[in-house]
């Protein structure tokens, strides 16, 4: 079965500044996730925790997405797009100087708590730039616009990972957790301040370059896409948009996604040492070359879109992915490895697809229905942590990737199910879309 793929301008008019500058987010808080990614294997070590007690890391930092999402698409929507990304650079800056007194305390839940802070900057980003990108051209190519801007989220990913390798893991004593626990209390705490001072460098760094960037944007003059003059009506949009299966289902699906996300990329590292018995530093390489091939296929997939519709791309995706899952749980040493790694290239086209179909046709609701996509990434947290709670168990990391498994099956299913847009009808468009028009968008901010 063929679905007709639409080939609408990728960028109005006007438009091209602002979708340069936005992108670059993209790249910002992929290094942020991804170095947080990494963080689980380095706790691990520093304080000889339980895969469970690890995932608290994640769950501290897509908690905070889910938190801070709706009040941030509020914000956008009496405001403006800019405002949402002035006001999450600044908790992105204030998460990562936290490290600072965080490694000072050398404090797990003051770590935590800087995650979260930070993550709630990200929620913001995310929450003020996905719509934006949308908005910036037609309706009908905007999965495709958001799959190029979301093509640059790996690059950062990678620039993460490499910042981790050289500045976190690299720096870890490789003393496990028998050696430790002979150690003197002092000699403990020395090793350990060592370590968590190595893992506060990066976000430090991180926060002074954010800080110019920060002032970059507030003296730029940016289209405005906020709903201006309309009236905020939570109650009535919490209704239409509950009433719509097709938006509730992209929800359902996003939250399953994301936790499939967070899960392969939380225990590659693990699983790499497992099946290959190398150490954090030798082990990140593979994890690397999955984000390099995430990167690629993002591309690739945005080229495909210009001929097959992403919601069929979606789902040969969710499949392969799913097999790719069964030869990580069944298969061992390099084919298991290399299967996980193959994974990430399946889930290159997933946010960004899952998304732009979630908020189709949402019209003057697309601000609050993006909050509720984004919000989905709370099952990062939920779902690492049974991923956590399996492996535990289990004893064995690979068992624990039955979890991503049932995640990627949910979404193959919406993808042959629910995941075909409704078509809106040109009248309609006219009007429940006034919000993200041309026109809006044209309008300058200072």
């Amino acid at each position: 079965m063929s679905e007709k793929v639409q080939k609408a301008p990728l960028i109005s008019s006007g438009n091209t500044w602002a979708f340069v500058l936005i992108t670059s987010l993209f790249f910002l808080w992929g290094l942020a996730n991804n170095m947080t990614d990494t963080l689980l294997a380095a706790f691990k070590r520093i304080m000889s925790m339980s895969d469970f007690q690890t995932s608290w890391i994640q769950m501290a930092f897509y908690g905070s997405y889910f938190c801070l999402a709706l009040p941030a698409a509020i914000l956008i929507k009496k405001y403006s797009y800019k405002t949402g990304i002035l006001l999450g650079l600044g908790l992105f800056i204030l998460g990562s100087l936290l490290f600072y007194p965080a490694s000072i305390t050398m404090s797990y839940t003051h770590f935590l708590v800087a995650l979260y802070v930070l993550a709630g900057g990200l929620s913001v980003l995310e929450t003020a730039a996905n719509p934006y990108i949308v908005a910036m051209g037609a309706e009908d190519s905007g999965t495709r616009r958001l799959n190029l801007a979301q093509a640059f989220n790996p690059i950062g990913s990678i620039t993460g990972v490499l910042l981790s390798k050289v500045f976190i893991l690299s720096r870890l004593n490789l003393s496990g957790a028998e050696e430790r626990a002979a150690m003197s209390a002092e000699q403990l705490r020395n090793v350990q301040s060592e370590e968590l001072t190595a893992v506060m460098g990066p976000y430090v760094g991180v926060a002074f370059f954010l800080i110019v960037l920060w002032v970059v944007v507030k003296l730029t003059d940016m289209p405005k896409g906020s709903d201006a003059g309309s009236k905020l009506d939570l109650g009535t949009a919490f209704r239409r948009l509950a009433m719509n299966p097709h938006y509730v289902w992209a929800v359902v699906a996003q939250f399953f996604y994301v936790g499939a996300q967070i899960g392969v990329w939380s225990f590659t590292i693990r699983y790499v040492m497992q099946e290959l018995r190398l150490d954090e530093e030798g082990a990140v390489s593979y994890y690397m070359v999955a984000l390099v091939l995430f990167m690629a296929c993002r591309f690739v997939f945005t080229f495909l879109m210009r001929y097959i519709s992403p919601r069929l791309l979606l789902l040969g995706t969710a499949v392969a992915a799913c097999v790719c899952m069964l030869i990580v749980i069944y298969g061992s040493g390099q084919v298991g490895v290399w299967a996980l790694v193959a994974t990430s290239g399946c889930m290159s086209l997933m946010f960004p697809t899952i998304y732009g179909l979630g908020i189709r046709g949402l019209g003057q609701d697309t601000k609050i229905g993006g909050s509720g996509l984004v919000m989905a990434i709370l099952g990062g947290a939920v779902l690492t942590a049974v991923q956590g709670q399996v492996s535990d168990a289990a004893q064995d990391v690979s068992t624990a990737f039955y979890v991503p498994l049932a995640c990627f099956t949910v979404v193959a299913i919406y993808a042959l199910t629910k995941g075909k847009p409704k078509t809106v009808s040109k009248k309609v468009h006219s009007k429940s879309t006034a919000a993200l028009s041309d026109e809006p968008l044209k309008e300058v901010v200072q």
